[in-house]
């Protein structure tokens, strides 16, 4: 088939039947959307799990008179226990990247900048907060090894790691990305139903002019390949727009969120385009197979 003969029968029918075009390039584009956002959301588990737990931070915090944990019934740490906590820390190299003693002055001014803005903590004493020692693994997952060496042991309150608070958040994401999955494959089922259906009631509409095709000596290749174009160019345009959507809302929406949470690892529009790739691909795959397998079960030709 010549390509310019084609062309013209692809435009006839996009004309004739435009109504069924639109309806297939929204369907798309909300489906390959939803499809986005959770390529998008992995993205972003990724980089913030990256960003977070490159700065993970272990920290060994030490008895002080006022601490009401367990471990700390014998009193404030003393220095013979310090220099021991210290000498542990320097033997669990290389598990342990580095360290560093954080005196509690230091920890409470470091306190006081934190909660600055809550009044709750405004009258904390400055011997309530504990000393620490700040450490830094080599692999983050290491943390174990460090919470068994040091809980319990003397001088020493609580051993935290600050996974401990981000894994919640961590958890939410990856539920709104299951989320966004399970609808991007509700609305792609959608897709392929609602493209069936239209290109079969198309074909239908068509049929005295495929008949005279076929009488004419029309193989069935040159007359299935109109209707594959047709979808074909309305689910592009469905990935075209839910690209544009996808670029929308990272460009405003995540860069304004950006501005505000600095201390958080964000996706940006390099990686909407990055993903756009896998949203055009899926949508090429879905209109041409879901198209071939209607006019071979469905529309006799």
């Amino acid at each position: 088939m010549r390509p310019r003969f084609l062309l013209g029968e692809v435009w006839t029918g996009l004309r004739r039947s435009a109504s069924m075009a639109v309806s297939i390039i929204l369907v798309s584009a909300v489906s390959l959307f939803f499809l986005g956002v959770g390529l998008l959301a992995q993205r972003q588990v990724e980089a913030a799990k990256g960003y977070w737990y490159d700065k993970v931070e272990v920290s060994v915090f030490l008895c002080t008179a006022r601490s009401s944990e367990p471990d700390c019934k014998g009193g404030a740490v003393t220095p013979t226990q310090r220099l021991t906590v210290e000498t542990l820390l320097q033997s669990m190299k290389p598990v342990v990247k580095e360290f560093y003693f954080e005196d509690q002055q230091t920890a409470y001014q470091r306190f006081r900048e934190q909660f600055r803005n809550n009044p709750v903590f405004a009258d904390t004493p400055a011997d309530a907060i504990p000393a620490a020692f700040r450490v830094r693994l080599s692999d983050p997952k290491d943390y174990q090894q460090i919470s068994t060496a040091f809980s319990g042991m003397p001088g020493v309150g609580a051993v935290k790691d600050i996974r401990q608070v981000l894994e919640p958040l961590f958890k939410v994401l990856d539920f709104l990305r299951y989320a966004a999955w399970g609808l991007a494959a509700l609305m792609l089922l959608c897709t392929v139903l609602l493209t069936s259906t239209t290109i079969r009631q198309v074909a239908f509409s068509r049929r005295r002019e495929t008949a005279i095709k076929r009488v004419v000596g029309a193989s069935k290749a040159a007359i299935q390949l109109p209707f594959m174009a047709e979808t074909l160019i309305a689910a592009l345009f469905g990935a075209g727009l839910a690209i544009a959507s996808l670029w929308a809302s990272v460009a405003y929406g995540v860069r304004s969120l950006s501005e505000r949470l600095r201390d958080f690892a964000w996706i940006t529009v390099a990686d909407v385009w990055a993903v756009s790739p896998v949203i055009v691909g899926v949508a090429v795959l879905v209109a041409l197979l879901v198209s071939w397998l209607t006019l071979i079960r469905y529309v006799r030709l």
